[in-house]
């Protein structure tokens, strides 16, 4: 399996608008970050995508993605989410219906929301076509077992996701004590960092840090960042087992 970062920004993106601090007016490619989404390629091909940020078709055309085959959501705040348009084109392209995973209120917000990408496969490919499927303990997606991990992000109880020995955790504060139990020999995880300060609903530096420590996965990369954090300066800062995170970062897993 192949992990390509769609985007490692957080909300706002990198450049932020109006900015021009040394992030926001860089020309290195590593320091503009489009909103926070990822895919893993199976060897066969399929994808498996996480979050549908409203980034997608920007980094969709970048990476040369030609089909989607499951959407897992860590939860519906806008930047994750408002992309789920866009998946449109892989249905049209692949005429074909795509599951979407994720925990019960997720998957409400959608229907709410988004309920008009909610259909059945039929003649016309105009509109997204897509499933709802509320998942609260291991599952199998194309193929492959996916271990949904409840993480809180300030007070809501969102996902992470481990992919065998991958884990992807965006948008944590806290790690209830009853989810480390799915992060024991973890190869690979990406991380919410959100900036060096404190902040209610995200990790920063320090803290993420400290949960890569306890965690101790052998290889721990860096997401979901604000301008605040320059891609240079801040890898400089990290211990060897960590890096900084990019738009078109690939990990072979």
């Amino acid at each position: 399996m192949q992990l390509t970062i769609l985007g490692a920004g957080s909300s706002a993106g990198t450049p932020a608008l109006g900015c021009t601090c040394a992030t926001c007016v860089s020309t290195d490619s590593r320091n503009k970050r489009t909103r926070c989404s990822s895919m893993v390629t199976l060897d066969d091909g399929r994808v498996i995508l996480i979050d549908t940020s409203p980034d997608l078709r920007q980094q969709a055309l970048r990476e040369h993605m030609h089909r989607v085959d499951a959407v897992l959501y860590t939860h519906t705040h806008a930047d994750h989410l408002h992309g789920i348009d866009d998946l449109r084109a892989f249905c049209q392209i692949n005429r074909c219906q795509i599951p979407l995973y994720s925990y019960p209120e997720a998957i409400s917000h959608i229907q709410d929301k988004f309920g008009y990408t909610l259909r059945d496969p039929s003649h016309y490919w105009d509109l997204p076509v897509l499933a709802a499927h509320i998942v609260e303990t291991p599952f199998e997606v194309a193929g492959v077992k996916v271990i949904p991990i409840p993480v809180m992000h300030g007070k809501i109880r969102i996902y992470a996701y481990r992919i065998a020995n991958l884990v992807y955790m965006t948008d944590v504060s806290a790690i209830p004590e009853t989810s480390y139990q799915w992060l024991q020999d973890v190869d690979v995880l990406l991380i919410d960092c959100l900036r060096e300060t404190p902040h209610p609903t995200h990790v920063s530096v320090s803290e993420s840090l400290a949960l890569i420590s306890r965690i101790g996965a052998k290889r721990n990369v860096l997401i979901h960042m604000t301008h605040e954090l320059e891609y240079h300066a801040l890898q400089a800062s990290l211990p060897s087992n960590v890096v900084v995170g990019y738009d078109g970062l690939q990990l072979a897993l």
